[in-house]
């Protein structure tokens, strides 16, 4: 790999330690600014959602089990866990990064802390893990909606297992070995994602990720939900030329919890679909230098970045709202002063 390579990454190029210039610039409304302070700023951001996103992801997985939900709905389970994991070392990542000045690495420590953390590949593995868990939820509850009879044959609890561990392996095998190809310590300094041997290596990088890791999700969600929802709605045609029963009454009750499952992780797909599409498409622009005077250290990216970090840590809070066991758990969480009845005499 050739040092002058185009430093290229996702979300981490904006963390690699390369030094920024720190001199004064002129704003727009004729104040002073520099990159340096915007970077600094942007780095807080970032670990206020990561805690946010540490503790909100924490206290979904509580009401999950809480509720008793953990067992009948594992893949969900696995996506507030990845999503745990992706904002513990999103936080960790990033007060390092905040802190890299004191940092000179040196020797194998060095190098195995600038590969693992300052690089952000620990970010990535939970966070390219949770895009596919999203997908694998996606074609979930398709089978099981739209081909009841063949999701109960075929999707035992091995296959579950098995898509859960694949999410995991596809996010830590993916990053970790492009992290080992792109990145290098130079004199004590962590470059991550940065070297690639060609132009052609890196765009081939890029158009791999945005359409493995954005598009073929985004196919997988319009068609799977587009079916589920017009399933339902044939199904609810047929619930409501019947006389209702208690059989009747059980199976309505039953359609209503998977509606609610399904609404749920089709308003988490959306907002995935809406909040990486900046991001990702200012990456492609930056990368494949199509706006050569944008870069990774604009306010843009920044602003993308931001967005995309969002996505991670307002997950909870959608299930929370959304999803009405984890609602029940909460909601009997939160203290409430009641009032005992007093005696008038």
């Amino acid at each position: 790999m050739t040092e002058d390579s185009s430093t290229v990454s996702h979300l981490s190029v904006a963390m690699t330690t390369e030094k920024i210039d720190s001199t004064p610039t002129t704003d727009r409304n004729g104040g002073v600014s520099s990159a340096l302070s915007v970077t600094f700023r942007f780095e807080y951001a970032v670990i206020l959602i990561g805690v946010v996103g540490l503790a909100g992801n924490a206290l979904i997985l509580y009401a999950l089990v809480a509720s008793k939900q953990h067992k009948k709905h594992m893949l969900i389970v696995n996506q507030n866990a990845l999503d745990l994991f992706s904002s513990f070392f999103l936080t960790l990542t990033y007060v390092v990064e905040v802190n890299k000045n004191n940092f000179h690495l040196t020797g194998a420590l060095g190098y195995w802390l600038c590969m693992a953390i300052m690089s952000g590949n620990a970010i990535w593995w939970g966070t390219n893990g949770s895009m596919v868990n999203l997908a694998i939820i996606t074609i979930d509850r398709y089978l099981r909606v739209v081909h009841p009879i063949w999701s109960k044959k075929w999707l035992r609890p091995w296959v579950v297992y098995s898509a859960i561990a694949f999410s995991w392996s596809v996010g830590i095998a993916y990053n970790t070995v492009l992290v080992f190809c792109t990145s290098a310590v130079i004199d004590g300094v962590c470059y991550g994602y940065s070297f690639f041997d060609s132009y052609i290596a890196k765009v081939s990088s890029v158009v791999f990720y945005v359409l493995f890791f954005y598009f073929i999700i985004l196919v997988v969600f319009i068609f799977c939900y587009w079916r589920i929802l017009v399933a339902i709605r044939r199904q609810a045609k047929v619930m409501a030329s019947h006389n209702a029963t208690r059989s009747d009454a059980i199976q309505v009750k039953s359609q209503q919890l998977q509606t609610n499952v399904i609404k749920t992780m089709i308003f988490v797909s959306a907002f995935y679909a809406v909040a990486w599409l900046p991001n990702n498409v200012y990456y492609c622009l930056i990368s494949t230098e199509l706006v050569p005077y944008l870069t990774f250290f604009d306010d843009g990216y920044y602003v993308t970045a931001f967005i995309a970090y969002f996505y991670t840590s307002s997950n909870p809070f959608i299930y929370a709202t959304k999803f009405d066991p984890v609602r029940q758990i909460l909601t009997k969480t939160i203290p409430c002063k009641k009032t005992s009845p007093s005696s008038t005499n």
